[in-house]
């Protein structure tokens, strides 16, 4: 059963006659259409695409088993014609993605259906990985650990935090990524307590510590990293908490399998930093699932009841954070097996691959 009958499998629950897709990473999931502008249309006979002219030759390449359709007036219009077309009565919206302004419009420019708002199904078939897309990740992934190579020869006391990320997004482009997978993000020294510390032009000092997350887009499938470097030798306090976070990290890679929740997967790193004292210090998710989007579900948060399965590729990143002083993250992705996971970032973690000295 391929994606498209898979989706209308799942959506056979909510009693409407079509959906449109609108959220870009299912409608590329779906349909395998890249371009930025468009809607499918899905319904139990037909399927389309309906696209503006920049995209017509594109969608018709690339959507295989779609009719693609230019519109000429508004999407609205042809999307109207579609469905009058095919008598259909209700027609399902992505609620968690379609916009009040756009639902109105539908309801006060198409009278001949109701406009039924549904969950987003595309994404919970996204959360198993078919082969093709563990490839694409896995390449995602390569070109993320080739660019950590390359950044721990690169940086130097002295240099900005700009400087090293402007270096990281610059290789990983060299080496064939369509881009970043999100704003990278360089903290050092007392900056490295903030977990989302975007780049500034902050200047790196000898004793810092280092914290560089980062990612690659190859094909659309995101790649999720983080080191934490430490311009020299670290001293008991560094090496304590550097340590604390990488058993943490690594325990949970090593426990994490299917049938376990992401609540208990959460909680084989979170018990190893509580118990050494830092539990306050680690206040976000152990991890998320990562794809076509660079946070999917499930989640490995104290939140978070569903159950892990085979095929889903997660982040698995604990963290101890503190204030005026400066923090710690390490990051994995890891692809969840039959057997438990398999560690898919190949990067060195242990803190003496770590240690900047020059």
């Amino acid at each position: 059963m391929n994606k498209v009958a898979r989706f209308k499998e799942a959506l056979k629950q909510e009693e409407v006659d079509a959906i449109i897709i609108s959220k870009p990473t299912n409608r590329r999931y779906l349909s395998g259409f890249t371009g930025s502008s468009g809607v499918l249309l899905l319904s139990k006979s037909r399927d389309y695409l309906i696209t503006d002219f920049r995209y017509k030759e594109q969608g018709r390449k690339q959507a295989k088993g779609f009719e693609v359709i230019q519109y000429e007036e508004s999407l609205v219009k042809s999307l109207q014609e579609i469905i009058q077309k095919l008598s259909l009565k209700r027609v399902g919206v992505e609620k968690d993605t379609v916009t009040l302004d756009t639902y109105q419009e539908y309801v006060e420019n198409i009278k001949e259906a109701d406009f039924i708002p549904v969950r987003d199904y595309c994404s919970g078939l996204r959360q198993i990985k078919t082969r093709e897309e563990i490839v694409l990740l896995k390449k995602a992934i390569s070109l993320a650990d080739a660019a950590f190579l390359h950044i721990r020869e690169f940086v130097r006391v002295g240099q900005t935090e700009k400087e090293v990320a402007a270096e990281l997004e610059y290789y990983m482009r060299k080496l064939g990524a369509e881009k970043n997978a999100f704003d990278t993000i360089a903290a050092s020294g007392v900056r490295s307590s903030l977990p989302h510390g975007l780049a500034s032009n902050k200047v790196i000092k000898k004793g810092d510590f280092v914290t560089l997350d980062f990612g690659a887009v190859y094909e659309g499938y995101h790649s999720d990293m983080t080191r934490t470097l430490i311009m020299g030798q670290p001293d008991a306090k560094q090496s304590k908490i550097y340590n604390t976070v990488l058993t943490a990290q690594t325990e949970a890679e090593r426990k994490i399998k299917p049938g376990m929740t992401g609540k208990e997967a959460d909680s084989i790193a979170r018990e190893i930093i509580e118990e050494a004292g830092y539990g306050e210090y680690f206040g976000h998710s152990l991890g998320h699932a990562v794809g076509l989007d660079i946070h999917e579900k499930p989640f490995l948060s104290p939140r978070d009841d569903s159950v892990l399965k085979a095929g889903v590729v997660v982040s698995v990143e604990p963290g101890i954070y503190l204030p005026d002083w400066g923090g710690v993250r390490i990051e994995d992705l890891v692809l969840i097996t039959p057997q438990g996971c398999e560690v898919l970032t190949k990067s060195p973690k242990n803190i003496n691959e770590m240690i900047i000295d020059k």
